[in-house]
Protein backbone atom coordinates (compact mmCIF):
# COMPACT_ATOMS: atom_id res chain seq x y z
CA UNK A 1 0.00 0.00 0.00
CA UNK A 2 1.21 3.42 -0.82
CA UNK A 3 1.96 6.08 1.98
CA UNK A 4 -1.17 8.22 2.54
CA UNK A 5 -1.23 12.35 2.38
CA UNK A 6 -1.37 14.44 5.19
CA UNK A 7 -2.75 17.46 5.61
CA UNK A 8 -2.62 19.87 8.23
CA UNK A 9 -5.40 22.15 8.88
CA UNK A 10 -6.39 24.99 11.55
CA UNK A 11 -9.26 26.78 10.42
CA UNK A 12 -7.15 29.21 8.57
CA UNK A 13 -7.35 30.09 4.62
CA UNK A 14 -3.91 28.74 3.96
CA UNK A 15 -5.04 25.50 6.07
CA UNK A 16 -8.58 25.04 3.70
CA UNK A 17 -6.43 25.72 0.38
CA UNK A 18 -3.88 23.22 1.65
CA UNK A 19 -6.47 20.66 2.67
CA UNK A 20 -8.19 21.15 -0.62
CA UNK A 21 -4.63 20.47 -2.35
CA UNK A 22 -3.84 17.28 -0.69
CA UNK A 23 -7.65 16.19 -1.85
CA UNK A 24 -6.92 16.38 -5.34
CA UNK A 25 -3.40 14.84 -4.66
CA UNK A 26 -4.54 12.05 -2.77
CA UNK A 27 -6.63 11.52 -5.31
CA UNK A 28 -3.81 11.63 -7.99
CA UNK A 29 -1.86 8.67 -6.31
CA UNK A 30 -5.25 6.64 -5.31
CA UNK A 31 -4.32 6.72 -1.57
CA UNK A 32 -6.29 8.01 1.35
CA UNK A 33 -6.13 11.51 2.87
CA UNK A 34 -5.67 12.10 6.80
CA UNK A 35 -6.36 15.44 7.82
CA UNK A 36 -4.89 16.52 11.43
CA UNK A 37 -6.11 19.27 13.60
CA UNK A 38 -3.72 20.02 16.51
CA UNK A 39 -4.42 22.53 19.69
CA UNK A 40 -2.78 25.44 19.28
CA UNK A 41 -0.64 26.81 22.05
CA UNK A 42 -2.51 28.97 24.85
CA UNK A 43 -0.32 31.27 26.81
CA UNK A 44 0.27 30.73 30.10
CA UNK A 45 0.83 27.60 32.51
CA UNK A 46 -2.45 27.37 33.46
CA UNK A 47 -5.40 27.14 31.24
CA UNK A 48 -8.96 27.22 32.69
CA UNK A 49 -10.29 23.08 31.88
CA UNK A 50 -13.26 24.91 30.07
CA UNK A 51 -11.29 26.55 27.72
CA UNK A 52 -9.56 23.29 26.84
CA UNK A 53 -12.88 21.71 26.37
CA UNK A 54 -14.27 24.52 23.91
CA UNK A 55 -11.04 24.02 22.06
CA UNK A 56 -10.77 20.68 21.49
CA UNK A 57 -14.65 20.77 20.35
CA UNK A 58 -13.74 23.25 18.09
CA UNK A 59 -11.31 21.11 16.61
CA UNK A 60 -13.87 18.72 16.47
CA UNK A 61 -16.39 20.58 14.28
CA UNK A 62 -13.48 21.91 11.69
CA UNK A 63 -12.34 18.04 10.93
CA UNK A 64 -16.20 16.96 10.89
CA UNK A 65 -17.19 19.84 8.73
CA UNK A 66 -13.61 19.63 6.11
CA UNK A 67 -13.98 15.74 5.93
CA UNK A 68 -17.52 15.78 5.16
CA UNK A 69 -17.13 18.42 2.42
CA UNK A 70 -13.77 16.75 0.91
CA UNK A 71 -15.48 13.55 0.99
CA UNK A 72 -18.51 15.34 -1.29
CA UNK A 73 -16.32 16.47 -3.34
CA UNK A 74 -14.38 13.57 -3.75
CA UNK A 75 -16.55 10.58 -3.51
CA UNK A 76 -14.33 7.90 -4.38
CA UNK A 77 -11.35 9.52 -2.21
CA UNK A 78 -11.27 8.06 1.41
CA UNK A 79 -10.88 10.76 3.98
CA UNK A 80 -10.18 10.08 7.57
CA UNK A 81 -9.53 13.36 10.24
CA UNK A 82 -8.00 13.32 13.78
CA UNK A 83 -6.70 15.41 16.47
CA UNK A 84 -3.95 15.56 18.74
CA UNK A 85 -3.13 17.55 21.90
CA UNK A 86 -0.07 18.32 20.93
CA UNK A 87 1.62 21.19 19.46
CA UNK A 88 1.01 21.67 15.78
CA UNK A 89 4.60 21.33 15.53
CA UNK A 90 4.96 17.58 17.39
CA UNK A 91 1.83 16.46 15.91
CA UNK A 92 2.65 17.04 12.48
CA UNK A 93 6.04 15.92 12.80
CA UNK A 94 5.10 12.82 14.54
CA UNK A 95 2.20 11.66 11.88
CA UNK A 96 3.98 12.75 8.87
CA UNK A 97 6.85 9.12 9.68
CA UNK A 98 3.69 7.30 8.49
CA UNK A 99 2.73 9.38 5.47
CA UNK A 100 4.07 10.04 2.14
CA UNK A 101 3.44 13.50 1.64
CA UNK A 102 2.98 16.36 4.47
CA UNK A 103 0.73 19.01 2.76
CA UNK A 104 0.18 22.20 4.95
CA UNK A 105 -0.64 25.93 4.27
CA UNK A 106 1.82 28.58 4.17
CA UNK A 107 0.64 29.76 7.40
CA UNK A 108 -1.68 29.46 9.81
CA UNK A 109 -4.06 31.14 11.98
CA UNK A 110 -1.24 33.06 14.10
CA UNK A 111 1.26 35.53 13.03
CA UNK A 112 0.66 38.66 11.33
CA UNK A 113 -0.89 40.12 8.57
CA UNK A 114 2.01 40.62 5.68
CA UNK A 115 3.76 37.31 6.77
CA UNK A 116 4.50 35.23 4.02
CA UNK A 117 5.39 32.02 5.71
CA UNK A 118 4.28 30.62 9.34
CA UNK A 119 6.56 28.99 11.84
CA UNK A 120 4.99 25.44 11.68
CA UNK A 121 5.33 25.51 7.77
CA UNK A 122 8.78 26.46 8.41
CA UNK A 123 9.25 23.81 10.23
CA UNK A 124 7.46 21.14 8.14
CA UNK A 125 9.88 22.35 5.24
CA UNK A 126 13.08 21.90 7.10
CA UNK A 127 12.58 19.14 9.50
CA UNK A 128 9.82 16.29 8.07
CA UNK A 129 10.58 13.06 7.08
CA UNK A 130 8.61 12.94 4.09
CA UNK A 131 8.19 15.49 1.31
CA UNK A 132 6.14 18.64 2.05
CA UNK A 133 4.14 20.42 -0.19
CA UNK A 134 3.62 24.53 0.83
CA UNK A 135 0.44 25.62 -0.49
CA UNK A 136 -0.27 29.61 -0.73
CA UNK A 137 -3.87 30.95 -0.11
CA UNK A 138 -7.21 31.03 -2.65
CA UNK A 139 -7.13 32.88 -5.33
CA UNK A 140 -7.50 36.11 -4.62
CA UNK A 141 -5.80 36.44 -1.47
CA UNK A 142 -2.70 38.08 -3.37
CA UNK A 143 -2.97 41.38 -5.01
CA UNK A 144 -1.88 40.88 -8.30
CA UNK A 145 -4.36 37.99 -8.64
CA UNK A 146 -2.16 34.85 -9.05
CA UNK A 147 -4.00 31.46 -8.58
CA UNK A 148 -2.88 29.09 -6.24
CA UNK A 149 -5.28 26.50 -8.22
CA UNK A 150 -5.10 28.03 -11.51
CA UNK A 151 -3.95 24.50 -13.44
CA UNK A 152 -1.46 25.94 -16.17
CA UNK A 153 -0.29 22.33 -16.35
CA UNK A 154 3.21 22.68 -15.85
CA UNK A 155 5.31 21.66 -13.19
CA UNK A 156 8.65 23.58 -12.48
CA UNK A 157 11.76 21.44 -11.08
CA UNK A 158 15.06 22.78 -9.31
CA UNK A 159 18.10 21.20 -10.83
CA UNK A 160 21.77 21.55 -10.58
CA UNK A 161 23.04 18.78 -12.98
CA UNK A 162 26.80 19.49 -10.92
CA UNK A 163 25.08 17.76 -7.55
CA UNK A 164 21.94 16.14 -8.78
CA UNK A 165 19.12 15.15 -6.61
CA UNK A 166 17.47 11.77 -7.63
CA UNK A 167 14.77 12.35 -4.66
CA UNK A 168 13.84 15.88 -6.38
CA UNK A 169 13.81 14.74 -9.60
CA UNK A 170 11.86 11.53 -8.77
CA UNK A 171 8.80 13.70 -7.07
CA UNK A 172 8.56 16.15 -10.35
CA UNK A 173 8.52 13.36 -13.18
CA UNK A 174 6.09 11.61 -10.78
CA UNK A 175 4.05 14.76 -10.49
CA UNK A 176 4.12 15.89 -14.27
CA UNK A 177 3.07 11.92 -14.92
CA UNK A 178 0.12 11.98 -12.63
CA UNK A 179 -0.87 15.15 -14.29
CA UNK A 180 -0.18 15.25 -17.51
CA UNK A 181 1.46 18.59 -17.40
CA UNK A 182 4.72 19.78 -18.64
CA UNK A 183 7.37 19.45 -16.85
CA UNK A 184 10.11 22.15 -16.75
CA UNK A 185 13.52 21.48 -15.61
CA UNK A 186 15.59 25.38 -14.49
CA UNK A 187 19.09 25.29 -13.57
CA UNK A 188 20.40 28.56 -13.07
CA UNK A 189 24.54 28.80 -14.47
CA UNK A 190 27.39 31.16 -13.96
CA UNK A 191 30.18 31.96 -15.21
CA UNK A 192 33.42 30.53 -14.34
CA UNK A 193 35.72 32.46 -11.37
CA UNK A 194 38.05 33.40 -14.18
CA UNK A 195 35.93 34.67 -16.58
CA UNK A 196 35.48 37.27 -14.24
CA UNK A 197 38.74 38.30 -13.01
CA UNK A 198 40.12 41.61 -12.78
CA UNK A 199 42.94 40.68 -16.11
CA UNK A 200 39.49 39.75 -18.11
CA UNK A 201 37.34 42.06 -18.29
CA UNK A 202 35.19 41.03 -21.45
CA UNK A 203 33.93 37.40 -21.82
CA UNK A 204 33.43 36.66 -25.22
CA UNK A 205 30.10 35.20 -26.75
CA UNK A 206 32.23 32.13 -27.94
CA UNK A 207 33.46 31.57 -24.49
CA UNK A 208 30.02 32.22 -22.96
CA UNK A 209 28.54 29.86 -25.64
CA UNK A 210 31.07 27.04 -24.99
CA UNK A 211 30.34 27.54 -21.25
CA UNK A 212 26.80 26.99 -21.81
CA UNK A 213 27.15 24.24 -24.01
CA UNK A 214 28.89 22.31 -21.68
CA UNK A 215 26.17 23.27 -18.71
CA UNK A 216 23.60 22.22 -21.55
CA UNK A 217 25.23 18.89 -22.10
CA UNK A 218 25.76 18.12 -18.34
CA UNK A 219 22.40 18.92 -17.42
CA UNK A 220 21.10 16.44 -20.33
CA UNK A 221 23.03 13.55 -18.97
CA UNK A 222 21.78 13.97 -15.47
CA UNK A 223 18.37 13.97 -16.42
CA UNK A 224 18.28 11.31 -19.00
CA UNK A 225 17.82 8.21 -16.46
CA UNK A 226 14.86 10.14 -15.29
CA UNK A 227 13.37 10.45 -18.64
CA UNK A 228 13.97 7.29 -19.51
CA UNK A 229 11.86 5.81 -16.99
CA UNK A 230 9.02 8.55 -17.39
CA UNK A 231 8.88 8.33 -21.09
CA UNK A 232 5.58 10.23 -21.36
CA UNK A 233 6.71 13.25 -19.48
CA UNK A 234 7.30 16.30 -21.87
CA UNK A 235 10.16 17.33 -20.03
CA UNK A 236 11.92 21.11 -21.60
CA UNK A 237 15.34 22.21 -19.80
CA UNK A 238 16.43 26.20 -19.14
CA UNK A 239 19.46 27.21 -18.16
CA UNK A 240 19.42 30.63 -16.82
CA UNK A 241 21.99 33.04 -16.28
CA UNK A 242 20.49 34.09 -13.18
CA UNK A 243 20.61 33.57 -8.78
CA UNK A 244 18.95 30.30 -8.21
CA UNK A 245 16.81 32.06 -6.75
CA UNK A 246 15.54 34.46 -9.27
CA UNK A 247 15.19 31.88 -12.20
CA UNK A 248 12.97 29.25 -9.93
CA UNK A 249 10.66 32.08 -8.58
CA UNK A 250 10.77 33.34 -12.63
CA UNK A 251 9.98 30.38 -13.51
CA UNK A 252 7.08 29.26 -11.05
CA UNK A 253 5.03 32.56 -12.03
CA UNK A 254 3.22 30.08 -14.63
CA UNK A 255 3.65 26.78 -12.81
CA UNK A 256 0.74 24.72 -10.89
CA UNK A 257 4.04 23.24 -8.78
CA UNK A 258 7.63 23.98 -8.23
CA UNK A 259 9.59 21.19 -6.41
CA UNK A 260 13.36 21.69 -4.79
CA UNK A 261 15.42 19.36 -2.64
CA UNK A 262 16.69 20.16 0.98
CA UNK A 263 19.54 18.43 1.88
CA UNK A 264 19.21 16.47 5.43
CA UNK A 265 21.63 16.60 8.17
CA UNK A 266 21.88 13.93 10.48
CA UNK A 267 23.79 16.17 12.96
CA UNK A 268 21.40 18.66 13.02
CA UNK A 269 18.29 17.96 15.11
CA UNK A 270 16.42 20.67 14.21
CA UNK A 271 16.91 20.11 10.44
CA UNK A 272 17.60 23.58 8.32
CA UNK A 273 16.61 24.99 5.39
CA UNK A 274 19.21 26.39 2.34
CA UNK A 275 18.88 29.78 1.50
CA UNK A 276 17.75 29.31 -1.98
CA UNK A 277 14.97 27.11 -0.24
CA UNK A 278 13.82 29.70 1.96
CA UNK A 279 13.86 32.26 -0.42
CA UNK A 280 11.38 30.47 -2.59
CA UNK A 281 9.01 29.12 0.33
CA UNK A 282 8.40 33.48 0.62
CA UNK A 283 8.12 34.25 -2.81
CA UNK A 284 6.43 31.53 -4.91
CA UNK A 285 2.43 32.14 -5.89
CA UNK A 286 2.42 28.18 -6.23
CA UNK A 287 3.00 25.49 -4.32
CA UNK A 288 5.95 24.47 -3.60
CA UNK A 289 7.32 21.31 -2.88
CA UNK A 290 10.29 20.58 -0.32
CA UNK A 291 11.80 16.99 -0.63
CA UNK A 292 14.09 15.80 1.84
CA UNK A 293 17.11 14.04 0.55
CA UNK A 294 20.97 12.85 1.78
CA UNK A 295 23.22 13.70 -0.98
Amino acid sequence: MRPLVLAGIDGSECAAAAADWAAREAALRGVPLRLLHASPQLPGTTVPRAALDRLHLMGVQLIQRTVEDLADRHPDLEVEGGQSDETPVDALLGAARDAGLLVVGTRGTGGFEDLAVGSVALRMAAAAPCPVVLVPPRPGAYADGASATRGTGRVVLGFDAHRPVGEAAGFAFSAAEARAARLRVVQAWGLPAESVSSRTLVVTEGDRATWEDQEVLELSDALRPWQEKYPRVSAATDLMLLHPAEALLNASRSADLLVVGRRTEPTAAEGRLGPVTHAVLHHARCPVAVVPHGG
